[in-house]
């Protein structure tokens, strides 16, 4: 252990690394490490010898030189690397007993996040960001994690306001992974009624099929029957002008 460290603090990391960790985080502002381990959630309430901005980082460096063999703390240059996906050869479960923030991030970003891992990087850090990323994994969102991630998008939705970019890739994020119930579509659509930005993901990527369509236009069948051989020829501009007479082509104009 540590020399630096308290003895108490030392003996009890010592016991805990000895078990089978699956993610660590560090409470800062109350000097509290947390651990996800095979037999559930475990505390350390943390006592300090030193300034707490030094205790702590004598902390992650013991845990980064037990998950890494990087005796110095996390590696710097893994920063660099974190949000372009280059993770290979690196054991992305390592990262996370860490109790690094960047090196959570960096497994959020990796394409080989799996659903066990990204259960782990929720317990770890819990924000939209991660959400939406997570979510755009397709073994995350056919996983058991899917509906998670979903529900707590769907849940905040509301809270990103006016952050009108932020909606945008949450909605296209919900609607790529297929990972939302019929109500949860209508109401995420019903939204666009108090902000346009909501409709943008939808007309983008379900222009035929989207929520709640209004009636076809009264003119539909009258089209249909005058322009049915160019219609049935695959003309472009027929099929353009059913289209738009029609429920879904009503409700995307």
């Amino acid at each position: 252990m540590n020399e630096g460290l308290s003895p108490e603090d030392s003996f009890r990391l010592e016991v805990l690394l000895a078990q089978d960790l699956k993610a660590v985080r560090i409470d800062e502002s109350n000097l509290v490490l947390h651990a996800f381990t095979d037999r559930g959630e475990a505390s350390i309430p943390l006592a300090p010898n030193c300034k707490p901005e030094k205790y702590l980082r004598m902390i992650r460096e013991l845990l980064s030189g037990h998950a890494l063999g990087s005796p110095g703390g996390y590696p710097v240059y893994l920063s660099r690397w974190t949000r372009h996906g280059q993770m290979e050869g690196i054991n992305l479960g390592k990262l996370l007993l860490t109790g690094e923030p960047e090196a959570v991030v960096a497994v959020v970003y990796s394409p080989a996040l799996t659903d066990e891992l990204a259960r782990y990087v929720w317990w770890s850090q819990p924000t939209i960001e991660n959400a939406r990323l997570m979510l755009r994994r397709d073994a995350v969102a056919r996983g058991g994690m899917g509906r998670v991630l979903a529900d707590f998008l769907v849940e905040h939705l509301p809270f990103l306001q006016d952050d009108h970019l932020g909606i945008m890739d949450t909605v296209a994020v919900l609607l790529h992974s297929g990972t939302l119930t019929q109500p949860q579509l209508e109401t995420i659509w019903k939204r666009g009624k108090r902000s346009n930005t909501y409709y943008v993901a939808f007309l983008e990527m379900k222009a035929d099929i989207l929520p709640l369509p209004r009636p076809d236009h009264l003119d539909l069948e009258a089209a249909r029957s005058a322009l049915s051989d160019r219609i049935s020829a695959g003309q472009p501009a027929a099929l353009a002008l059913e289209r738009a007479l029609s429920g879904q082509g009503q409700t995307f104009l």
